[in-house]
């Protein structure tokens, strides 16, 4: 009996027990993040029909997802990110009932018709996904479970089983869509508040480094920084050089030239394709200019450089992610410091070009080219400095 209970067809002792486990729900990460973020919500890559349909099997074996409502769920995310049409934002929600409570509000939202129909277009609609895995979702986990206890006995089976069914729900609907929009590092300025939860991005496949996926949703690749490793890409890269996959999207790097006399229409599009660098390098223009302010203050407003120096935190913080209150100290803290208001301010202007969706490009053209003058006029070292930077992206 204690045999039965203990020892499946592949008899292991418990240490392999869990190594199996770890094997099996990282494949379940693996197909998540490859086939159902990269491959069919983005289209960040092509994969082999092989490959894509030995994901969906996986899927349907393992988590009981249906692929179409996956992705309407995740592109409804990032349409509406950080707005209270997010299905799953911590900032809205709240990070416990995100974290803790993320599966309940995927199945909530999942449930919803006009999300499918509107988010989920363009996903497998084959026999086999109308006839079987959307229909029959409880059955494909059944026969994992019969697998399982076949494999490993009935009490390791059972809790392996257990296992896979929660891994998904915790790691992607709990971490990932609330600690990575929570807590972290932001390589770069988006316009929610998605973070990198750590670096070496391994444990969940990549997804860890969910700030620079929102800066560059159609990348195939999720690393942008060298010290950052992204296991995904990892895998796409053993697929490509085996001829199972094509990699469609990733992030672009910015190139430069000598610096344009006047900004045209080239300089515009770079511009635009690199906004996010853009943003992080005016980031470390305002930095330079709130020290230079600061330094000054120092000798002949010491009152006000105190104040300064507290509001560091929010004026060095994308304008976006300011709580309303905050805004109001920040106008406040600006007002002691005129060229760093201006800076500020300047900023603001910068990032509008990219979201001028009704302006022509003769006339956005016509503001980047204003842009770089008031900039470079304005006596501002570090603002100047930057125009200068800024054309030269090519």
């Amino acid at each position: 009996m204690e045999s039965m209970l203990f020892s499946g067809v592949l008899d292991l002792h418990w240490w392999g027990d869990v190594i199996a486990a770890l094997l099996l729900t990282h494949a379940t990460i693996v197909a998540v993040t490859l086939f159902l973020h990269r491959n069919q919500t983005h289209h960040a890559l092509e994969l082999h029909p092989l490959v894509s349909h030995f994901f969906r099997l996986w899927l349907w074996l393992t988590t009981g997802m249906r692929t179409r409502e996956w992705v309407a769920v995740h592109r409804k995310h990032h349409a509406r990110c950080e707005t209270a049409e997010d299905p799953h934002s911590p900032q809205v929600l709240g990070i416990n009932r995100v974290l803790w409570g993320g599966v309940l509000l995927y199945v909530d939202e999942s449930a919803q018709r006009e999300t499918v129909e509107r988010f989920g277009q363009g996903t497998p609609d084959d026999w086999l996904e109308r006839n079987l895995y959307s229909k029959y979702v409880m059955f494909g986990l059944t026969l994992t479970g019969l697998a399982d206890v076949l494999l490993f006995g009935i009490v390791p089976g059972v809790l392996i089983l257990l296992v896979q069914i929660v891994w998904i729900p915790f790691w992607a609907a709990g971490v990932i869509n609330g600690v990575g929009h929570y807590w972290g590092y932001r390589n770069w300025s988006t316009d929610d508040a998605s973070t990198n939860m750590f670096p070496l991005a391994a444990l969940i496949g990549g997804e860890e480094l969910h700030n620079n996926h929102h800066a560059h949703a159609t990348s195939a690749k999720f690393s942008s920084k060298p010290f950052e490793f992204d296991l995904g890409w990892l895998y796409i890269r053993i697929l490509v050089f085996l001829g199972l996959a094509r990699v469609r999207h990733v992030a672009p790097v910015p190139r430069f030239v000598e610096a344009r006399r006047e900004a045209d229409l080239p300089m515009l599009r770079a511009v635009i394709e690199h906004r996010q660098d853009v943003l992080v390098s005016y980031r470390k223009s305002l930095e330079r200019a709130y020290a230079e302010e600061l330094a000054l203050l120092r000798h002949s407003a010491p009152h006000d450089a105190r104040i300064l120096r507290n509001l560091r935190r929010w004026l060095l913080r994308d304008e976006r992610a300011m709580p309303e209150f905050q805004r109001t100290e920040v106008e406040k803290g600006l007002a002691l410091a005129p060229r760093l208001r201006t800076v500020f301010a300047m900023r603001r202007e910068l990032a509008a070009l990219w979201a001028r969706s009704m302006a022509s490009q003769e006339e956005l053209v016509g503001r980047l080219a204003d842009w770089c003058r008031r900039a470079e006029s304005s006596g501002i070292g570090p603002l100047a400095d930057f125009s200068r930077r800024l054309r030269r992206y090519a």
